[in-house]
């Protein structure tokens, strides 16, 4: 039996349950949901199990607080088979007055919500799990926290590992769990696993309409070319029309995207609206992204070697794979992963704000003076724009590389950290 590995999102498990009747938690399919749950859970209900699939869902239109008895926490896995379920599960908290009862897992947002008549207000609290992050998949040295930093600590001290070699390769192996100690060429299989059964089987899954697979390739080859940007779902259209195909309705793009959303396959970064001095105006468009970089290469059919040959791409993708990795550790942190660009081009990549009002602003490039500079540069403009007389000040300014041995901090005192030794 494979060894668990310790998941960023189990404390934060731990501490909901504690504060809740019934955690849920959702993410992709392949993520580790279900055996983080396992790891608490005093009893489970498999709803796919193929021998009682028909029985559970039976059972859940019939009697389902029958479905909910035994050992707190009870585990509730694809609970969206049977969306009564959710009502059964807020009726049965609200009688038992207790905390702790129940944690649902879930891969897809339930087709027909019309069976849910509560919002779950105050019964239910959410749980997003994404692939691992490279401090979870012992990849990343873990020396460098941002809860430290967020703590006030000035100076960082870490080295990393990681080659650009091995770098080009974790972008297309992703973090599956799955694939994590795989020898490289079979853990290089598991992405485009994953994006074979989403393009054939799983994106069906949502609405139960039946979608051309050609078409989902289409699309996601096209939001794999545009990740890290703003671009709309007329852009996207235009994209698959300009590179020689069968061009995509409007409407076929937006219902598609919707459907990979619900699958938790994409999911895009809001914009960050901070208060500033001047009257300039933010760009309001979330940005693309997949909740994996493998996702993308799969899409794109690449491998580490096309990364390597072609370091445009290989950037673009590298930045899918810190901005998974930031919201994994901002999870931890209560916070939230933003991106910020105005209109007269400044960009910020990712910025991690907490409910606390504190925040932190990062540049990610993939590596070299330059283009540390260059972040640094726009780093230190953006400060400069924010008005502190209304919010706080940055806790940190990071360039977050890919490349580069040791973490430090520059004269001006921006942080440099190589991904290879960040974590929570």
């Amino acid at each position: 039996m494979k060894q668990y590995r310790k998941r960023i999102a189990d404390d934060i498990l731990k501490r909901k349950l504690e504060g809740k009747g019934a955690v849920l938690i959702e993410g992709p399919k392949w993520c580790g949901k279900t055996t983080t749950a396992e790891q608490i859970a005093e009893s489970i209900l498999y709803m796919d199990d193929p021998e009682k699939k028909a029985q559970n869902v039976t059972m859940s239109e019939l009697s389902p607080g029958r479905l909910l008895k035994g050992e707190v926490p009870r585990l509730i896995d694809e609970w969206q088979l049977a969306p009564k379920l959710w009502d059964a599960i807020r009726f049965e908290v609200d009688h038992r007055g207790e905390v702790g009862q129940f944690i649902l897992t879930g891969s897809a947002v339930p087709p027909d919500t019309t069976q849910i008549t509560h919002s779950g207000t105050g019964r239910f609290t959410w749980l997003t799990m994404r692939p691992m992050s490279l401090f979870e998949s012992g990849d990343s040295t873990g020396e460098v926290s941002l809860r430290a930093l967020f703590g006030g600590k000035q100076e960082v001290d870490g080295e990393s590992h990681v080659t650009i070699e091995r770098l080009a390769f974790l972008v297309c192996r992703g973090g599956w769990p799955q694939a994590i100690g795989m020898r490289d060429e079979i853990a290089l299989d598991q992405a485009m696993d994953y994006y074979d059964a989403v393009v054939h089987s799983d994106i069906n899954r949502v609405d139960d309409i039946r979608k051309n697979p050609e078409r989902v390739k289409r699309l996601m080859r096209s939001y794999a070319r545009n990740q890290g940007s703003q671009v709309p779902n007329t852009v996207i259209a235009q994209d698959v029309a300009v590179n020689g195909e069968v061009p995509l309705a409007q409407e076929t793009v937006a219902s598609y995207l919707n459907a990979l959303r619900k699958i938790f396959v994409v999911e895009d970064t809001p914009a960050w609206n901070p208060n500033l001095r001047s009257r300039t105006a933010i760009r309001s468009s979330d940005t693309r992204y997949y909740i994996d970089p493998s996702i993308a290469v799969a899409a794109l059919g690449i491998g580490p070697d096309d990364l390597l040959a072609d370091l445009k791409t290989f950037g673009f993708l590298f930045e899918t794979l810190c901005v998974r990795d930031l919201r994994v550790f901002a999870d931890a942190l209560n916070g939230m992963v933003y991106h910020y660009r105005d209109k007269e081009g400044l960009e910020c990549d990712a910025v991690i704000h907490l409910r606390n009002g504190s925040y932190g602003l990062i540049e990610v490039k993939l590596g070299g003076d330059r283009l540390i500079e260059e972040g640094a540069g726009n780093l230190k403009i953006l400060q400069s724009k924010i008005d502190t007389d209304k919010m706080k000040a940055p806790s940190f300014l990071m360039v977050l590389t890919g490349t580069g041995d040791y973490a430090y901090r520059r004269p001006d005192g921006v942080l440099v950290v190589p991904i290879g030794c960040l974590r929570n």
